[in-house]
């Protein structure tokens, strides 16, 4: 079962950058598939970024396209959400995700689909 820790939030000005890592505790960590989810005070979890197993698929919300940038790093079994340009609206806990799928090669969307989740960073932009 492998273990999430989500690391790098903090509090940035609107238009500022952060770098979150997810760091996995799993051998087999090129096996899973990863995603961020955010969740906003008052606000349903939302995805934000998926990346595949081997790295070479991703997928983004619509809300940051062009913003963000998901990455990963199997030989140190972590994975990175740059954040560029954020704003107010990007304020939110951050979690990272991994669904287990060795012979597949996804970057899921959907929440329901993973199975482990790390506990989360505070990610807060200042107007």
């Amino acid at each position: 079962q492998v273990q999430l820790v989500e690391s790098g939030g903090g509090l940035v000005q609107a238009g500022g950058s952060l770098r979150l890592s997810c760091a996995a505790s799993e051998r087999t960590f090129s096996g899973y598939t990863i995603g961020w989810f955010r969740q906003a005070p008052g606000k349903e979890r939302e995805f934000v970024a998926a990346i595949s197993q081997s790295g070479g698929i991703t997928n983004y919300a619509n809300s940051v396209k062009g913003r963000f940038t998901i990455s990963r790093d199997n030989a140190k079994n972590t994975v990175i959400l740059q954040m560029n340009s954020l704003k107010p609206e990007d304020t939110a806990v951050y979690y990272c995700a991994a669904d287990f799928s060795p012979y597949s090669d996804y970057a899921r969307l959907h929440l329901t689909e993973y199975d482990y989740w790390g506990q989360g960073t505070q990610v807060t932009v200042s107007s």
